[in-house]
Formats: C-alpha cells, structure tokens, sequence
C-alpha cells in the first residue's frame, strides 16, 4: 500500500485542480489587490474581501455598484485580494484560527470548507440572519454544505445541479428520442442501440473524478461518508452504483474517455468529434460547452438525470465556492448585509446567469422568464432545450453530498486508484472498493 499511498500524495495537486476549476478559473498569478466602489462616498466604509478567482471579485464589483446605489446610508469600498489558490486559503485559515490579518470577507472553495469548520469555535460569522429574508427562495442544499449546528456560514455562487446533456443529432441516428430516458435501464437500451448503430459511446466511465459516484449516490439517498464523517465508500448503495456502472461498460454503453471525465481539455476534443453523445454533469458544465464546444451549438438537449426507479431524486449539486464573513472584521454586520445582497438577492442571481451561465441558487429568478428564456443570451441560443424547464421540474429533488475532512483523501484514492482499477484493469468492483475504503482509513490515521 506504500506505492498506491506516495502516487496518491503525488498527483494530490493535480485531482484538486480538477475540483477547483468546476466553478471558474483560479487565479495562478501573484497576489493582485483592486479597491472596488469609486462611487461610493467619502464616509463609504472600507471593508477587504479575498478570492482566488478573478471572475468573483469581478461579480462583487458589479453588486457593490447596485449596493452603493441602493444604500447612501451604508456605502462601502470594497479592497478585492486575488489570490493562487492554495496560498490564499492557508493565509485565510492562519489569519483567522490566529485572530490577526484576516479580511473582511472571503471565498472559501467546498473541499476547504470543513478545515474551518473544525473545533468548537468557528472562526466565522453565522449568516442566520441574513440569511432568513431568502430563506424561502434559495435552494437548501446549497446552504445545508456551507453550514454546522444549525448555523449557516457561506453562500454559494451556484447550485451546480447536475442534468444529463444529449447530443440530439446522434441519439436521432440511432431512432432514440432522449426524452423517453427515465431510468438506468432506459439508458442501457438507448446506449446499446446508439452504440451498434452508430458506433459511438451513450457516455464515459470517469476514471479521474468523482461526479458519477456522486449523483448516483446520491440517488440513494447515501453519501461517501457516514453521519459522523467517517468514510463508507465500500457500502452497499456504493457497490450497486459502481457495479451498474461496469454493466453499462461492458454493454458498450459507456466507455473510458481521454482525460479522464468530461471536464477535461482532451474530453471535450471528443465531445466535439462526437465520440460520446451525452454528459452527465452540472449545469456549470453548460459553460464548457458555449465556450469551448462551439461547434456543438444546436445539437444539444438538456433532462433530468436517469434514476434506479422513477420516484428517486434526479440531480445533486456538485462542486461550488462559499463567500465567507470573518469575525473580526472591521464592520462585522455591514459585511453580512452585503454578502447576502451580492450572492442571494435576485439581482446578484440575474447577474451571475447572464454572465457566468451558472444555475442561481435564489429560484425567484428560475421562474422570471424575461431572464431565463431571454432570446439574447447565449446560454439559451446554444441549447435546443432551455436549462431552467429542467430546473424546475427537478427543483425539489436536488440533494447534496457533504464535503468533511474525509473528503479530499477519498477523492485522491478513488482518481488515481480505484476508478482506473474498475474500468480500466477490470478488478471486481466490491474488492476495490475494499482496498480503496482499507487506503482511506490508512491515510486518515
């Protein structure tokens, strides 16, 4: 196990990498400061907000505008840190177990979160209060990932639900209409004839991330980990959805891609030549296919996910980054007041649509047509069907899979180890899973 162990302490950096660039693109770059909020008064309160990527600080300049517009009375100046990744959340987490040098608000990515989380003593501010006025319009297992105790301390920018994206043009080919895929088993009978009368692939087994294991988890009602955060992952409901897996695989449903898993540069190479006809992904994965599929406009349609039987939950979000307020801050309750109206209100939501192309977690602006059907955006034009008609109907079914310490050990083993050993060696799927849960609990002694 020695060798299995220095090959996952190895590539740690690179399967995180995967993880971090779900949500946006992290800064790489020096540490760069920008103050925000020019036309804020003279007696505008200064307050510091930490990110480690470009495009939040640059929603949050937007909403400072609408801010300062909105409230004379409490104008803010807003000092935005990018910051590389790794080097902003160790400063972050010494700043505030520490009680010096701490910002006034920060971004905290999901697989960091339980490391603030830790002890008794949370160095952050209970959002509860701020929270409450959107309580009843922001999807709960959003928040749910982001909170302890009862108490809520980060908002996210997404949901990240994940929805099943079919290459129309193909699944026609083979005489499937993709809207008759309701379950496992739908999708097996699609795939077998996508595959023997076009000779492509349904969809991928991922050998270098963890979404599938996710979401079909999920659909279990069951997680990596159990109640207390101890790691399951040679549980039941984990060999029946890997096991399933392996069946698609051997039916020529689904097949290893380039890469790894759709979120890669060499995936959506084959994505574009139209080697594998669907994505099972989060809806941030819309993105990648406006700016970096472009070829692909038009051709396809956006469902629900196929379930075990019809009833079960059909999405999970996936992925996300929690905007933060630390407790000692200069004007503590001024910065929650903000982060609440820049991440939850349906003008911040609206924004971070249009512009990023991500599944709001306010669902007020899910219902507003004149945003989600807009003819100009070019989330809507790329699409044959539209995003939120999925959304909606699936609103209610979105679960969650919680980050804890366990979290990122368990990601390590399953990407370099156990996913490769299932799809590409062929081991039984129950024996891997027993050495991968024996290197988990190995690793976290």
């Amino acid at each position: 196990m020695k060798k299995r162990s220095t090959l996952i302490s190895i590539v740690t950096v690179l399967i995180m990498s995967l993880v971090i660039t779900a949500c946006g693109n992290p800064s790489d770059s020096k540490k760069e400061t920008q103050q925000l909020g020019t036309n804020a008064g003279e007696n505008a309160t200064e307050l510091s907000f930490w990110t480690f990527v470009d495009l939040h600080g640059k929603h949050l300049d937007k909403m400072l505008g609408l801010w300062n517009q909105q409230n004379p009375e409490k104008q803010i100046k807003l000092n935005v840190t990018v910051m590389p990744y790794d080097d902003m959340h160790n400063k972050l987490l010494l700043a505030v177990t520490s009680g010096k040098g701490a910002p006034d608000i920060a971004d905290i990515e999901l697989g960091q979160f339980p490391k603030f989380m830790e002890g008794d003593n949370v160095p952050l501010e209970s959002l509860n209060d701020v929270f409450a006025p959107y309580k009843d319009v922001v999807v709960p297992s959003r928040v749910q990932i982001y909170s302890k105790d009862d108490q809520v301390y980060g908002f996210d920018y997404h949901v990240g639900a994940t929805l099943a994206f079919y290459n129309t043009e193909i699944l026609e080919q083979a005489g499937v209409d993709y809207k008759t895929i309701k379950t496992w088993e739908d999708y097996k009978q699609a795939g077998i004839k996508v595959y023997e009368k076009t000779g492509k692939y349904l969809g991928t087994a991922d050998t270098s991330a963890t979404w599938q294991q996710s979401l079909l988890l999920a659909q279990q009602n069951s997680d990596f980990t159990d109640e207390n955060g101890n790691p399951k992952v040679n549980s039941p409901e984990m060999i029946k959805a890997l096991e399933m897996l392996v069946d698609l695989q051997k039916n020529n449903v689904i097949h290893t891609i380039p890469g790894g898993q759709p979120d890669t540069e060499e995936a959506k190479g084959e994505y574009n030549k139209g080697n594998y006809a669907s994505a099972l992904m989060p809806e941030w994965y819309m993105s990648r296919f406006v700016n970096e599929m472009k070829d692909l406009k038009g051709k396809y349609a956006i469902a629900p996910l196929p379930v075990f039987k019809e009833g079960d939950p059909r999405s999970v979000g996936l992925g996300g980054t929690g905007t933060v307020v630390t407790k000692n801050g200069k004007n503590v309750q001024l910065a929650k007041e903000f982060v609440a109206f820049a991440k939850l209100s349906k003008e911040a939501t609206t924004e971070i649509w249009n512009t990023l192309g991500f599944d709001p977690i306010n669902m007020d602006v899910w219902k507003d047509e004149s945003v989600t059907k807009n003819p100009d955006n070019e989330y809507v034009q790329y699409f044959k069907t539209n995003a939120f008609d999925t959304l909606n109907e699936i609103k209610d079914e979105i679960k969650a899979i919680k980050s804890v310490k366990a979290s990122p050990t368990i990601s390590n083993i399953f990407n370099t180890v156990t996913l490769n050993a299932i799809f590409e060696d062929g081991q039984d799927v129950k024996e891997a899973l027993d050495e991968a849960q024996a290197a988990i609990e190995q690793e976290l002694k």
